[in-house]
This record gives C-alpha cells, sequence and structure tokens, in this order.
C-alpha cells in the first residue's frame, strides 16, 4: 500500500484492537511485546485477555499490515466470521482513505458552477411563455 507524505498533514489516528484466538494460550503479550517494538505504534492492554490495543497514525501503519506481521511471526488470530467481517471493513476503510489522500484535490464547485452556467446561457430567459398569443389574449 503506498503511503502519502506526512509532511503539513495532521495526523490520522487510528485506535483498533487485535484479537488473537483461544488456542495456542497466551499469545496476547507476547505479541504485545512484539508490537511495543515497532516504531510509531502505541500498544496498549487490551480490554479482553486475548486482545491487545493499538494505536497509529494512518500514514505509517495500517491493521492489515500489523496483522499480517503477527501472521507471518506465526500469532493465530481470530477467526469467528464477526471478527473476520470487522477486519475486512477496517482494511477497506484505511486502504480507501490512503487512496484518497493520494488523489490531487479537484475542485468540484469550480466545474459545477460552470456547468450550471453553460447550461444557464442556453437556456432562454425574461418573461418567455410558449402559450400563442391568441390564447393568452383570449376572452
Amino acid at each position: 500500500m503506498k503511503r502519502p507524505a506526512a509532511t503539513g498533514h495532521p495526523p490520522i489516528r487510528k485506535q483498533r484492537s487485535i484479537l488473537f484466538a483461544k488456542f495456542p494460550p497466551a499469545q496476547a503479550p507476547e505479541a504485545s511485546l512484539y508490537l511495543s517494538r515497532i516504531e510509531q505504534l502505541e500498544v496498549v492492554p487490551g480490554v479482553q485477555p486475548r486482545a491487545v490495543g493499538v494505536a497509529y497514525d494512518l500514514r505509517h501503519h495500517s491493521l492489515e499490515e500489523l496483522e499480517g506481521n503477527l501472521e507471518d511471526r506465526g500469532y493465530h488470530l481470530d477467526n469467528t466470521l464477526m471478527s473476520k467481517m470487522m477486519r475486512a471493513l477496517i482494511y477497506y476503510v484505511e486502504e480507501t482513505q490512503l487512496h484518497n489522500l493520494a488523489t490531487p484535490a479537484r475542485p468540484l464547485k469550480r466545474s459545477q458552477s460552470e456547468a450550471y452556467t453553460h447550461a444557464w446561457e442556453r437556456h432562454p430567459h425574461g418573461d418567455h411563455d410558449d402559450t400563442p398569443p391568441e390564447w393568452r389574449e383570449y376572452k
């Protein structure tokens, strides 16, 4: 995933929870130690015993990257349907945010006003009534 430059922009702070599988036990403390060595990543104990909380700037890390590193190291993430769906949604949202940061800003207002201006120029103005004069003066 291509990351935009972080210069001059406010951080996009994310706080996520990484949930591990029940087996093998005691994965969360070991993973917490591993994650705490990664730069620009804050690690906090999770609300659940099998979870680790992480906080990061999206310009430096993503949940997909962090969980991929953990899986490469042999950790097993929770694979319940709800966890998979939440994980996929977060991956999509973060990827979309990064993509939108990399695209140049388009002047939408200007192009919209030009479209309305061109349409207005082609439209007849004033008190234009399509009713024939003999019908308007009918008594």
